[in-house]
């Protein structure tokens, strides 16, 4: 068989099979009267992982996350240690939805914590990056009670969630006030379907979020990651989906990555042919998997071959 002939074949199984677990997927929504993401949660193994619920970085009930350790043993001087950002416009979500992402990767080795944060119209720019520096932050110092390594933890996020991320890696004002520096203490971090650049605000509630009446000193562009890139930043991740029209990834994912690229900082960009802006993340779920190999470049990325984890270990 010629081989372009091969390849359009091999191309049309994976879509067939996608769309059958897509299908799957919506029945078990319907069937279970869940959301798509609780329809992935429900179908989590639990014999694959550890879950430690509701762990508190502060006294708001929205600062705890829910760590998911790998089973076994750890390994000296530890597993890698993600946190993880969902998003939601910084105006909706929840950890718990997101059990299908923590069981991926702690079933791959991976101690994983998802966190909560305090979400619009609560605060606004900057108050949940101030929340996300202080869950990296309590990570950095819990992760090895529960056999992680701080010396090579990552911080990664979809969405809304992305832009926090990016903002830890990338502006070292969050992380100062817990006396941790990007370059140190984050040993690489995962941008998923990120905004990175998202001038000039159009939305009217992200216009109230990042440009609010009572700080007219806040202006846009001084809100954005990519201003903030930097050649002391970390090695970046940066996945997205190809068609993604909610943020579009040739201004954001590839628009940070050139510059990143243009300071000599470590980049790598996957972009997805199959999935869009809401299952570039679904994919990480065991029913999702066949629309992008999400998971495994996450996992390649914190776990090179013949490594514990992304890089040398920092301090």
């Amino acid at each position: 068989m010629p081989a372009a002939r091969n390849a359009m074949l091999t191309d049309g199984i994976s879509r067939l099979a996608a769309l059958r677990c897509l299908a799957r997927l919506g029945l078990e929504a319907l069937r279970r009267g869940c959301s798509p993401l609780g329809a992935l949660n429900a179908l989590v193994p639990a014999h694959t992982h550890r879950r430690i619920d509701g762990l508190a970085y502060g006294e708001h009930a929205r600062q705890a996350v829910d760590l998911y350790l790998p089973l076994g043993e750890a390994p000296r001087p530890g597993w890698p240690v993600l946190l993880f950002f969902y998003g939601g416009s910084w105006q909706s979500g929840e950890r718990a939805e997101y059990r299908f992402l923590g069981e991926a990767l702690a079933a791959r080795g991976i101690l994983t914590a998802v966190a909560d944060y305090r979400l619009y119209p609560e605060v606004r720019y900057h108050e949940f990056l101030e929340d996300s520096a202080a869950a990296l932050a309590w990570l950095h110092n819990e992760a090895p009670r529960h056999g992680g390594d701080p010396g090579r933890l990552f911080v990664s996020g979809h969405s809304a969630g992305a832009f926090n991320a990016a903002m830890l890696a990338l502006d070292p004002r969050w992380l100062a006030s817990h006396g941790l520096v990007p370059a140190t203490a984050i040993a690489g971090w995962v941008g998923i379907a990120g905004p990175y650049d998202f001038r000039p605000l159009m939305d009217r509630a992200l216009m109230a979020i990042f440009n609010p009446p009572e700080a007219p000193e806040t202006t846009p562009n001084h809100t954005q990651p990519i201003v903030y890139a930097n050649a002391d930043a970390p090695p970046a991740l940066l996945l997205a989906a190809r068609e993604d029209h909610i943020v579009y990834p040739g201004v954001n994912t590839g628009g940070l990555a050139q510059r990143l690229r243009t300071l000599q900082v470590p980049v790598t960009e996957r972009y997805y042919a199959r999935a869009n802006h809401y299952t570039v993340v679904g994919a990480f779920g065991r029913p999702l998997r066949p629309l992008a190999p999400v998971l495994d470049d996450v996992c390649a990325f914190l776990k090179p071959s013949g490594q514990m984890g992304g890089g040398p270990p920092r301090a």
